[in-house]
């Protein structure tokens, strides 16, 4: 009994100081461009995200039918060219998008 009320008082005493810590940590900025969050077209019309891109998949940017695909993002579009955009490449394309400022 005595056991449960001194953890209850340690969990009650740690909470407060969690909460403390977290309002004092500096919030984690979001990449303003992703494969995931960002559509092609978006990525395309952006020179330094183009640049990006023509590093990792310069063919498939060049196809003349890839302004059907303007309004996906590369993570959808993964599903249909799955040996292009692999995960690793995926990554590595997120990697040097989040060095880009948002525009």
């Amino acid at each position: 009994m005595i056991r449960h009320a001194v953890i209850a008082g340690l969990v009650a005493l740690a909470a407060p100081t969690t909460a403390a810590f977290a309002a004092d940590a500096p919030a984690v900025a979001k990449a303003a461009y992703s494969t995931a969050d960002s559509d092609l077209g978006t990525l395309l019309d952006n020179p330094a995200t183009k640049a990006v891109l023509s590093k990792y998949i310069a063919e498939m940017i060049s196809n003349p039918q890839i302004d059907m695909a303007r309004s996906m993002t590369l993570r959808q579009l993964q599903s249909y060219a799955g040996d292009k955009l692999t995960d690793d490449t995926l990554a590595k394309i997120d990697a040097e998008l989040a060095k880009v400022p948002a525009k």
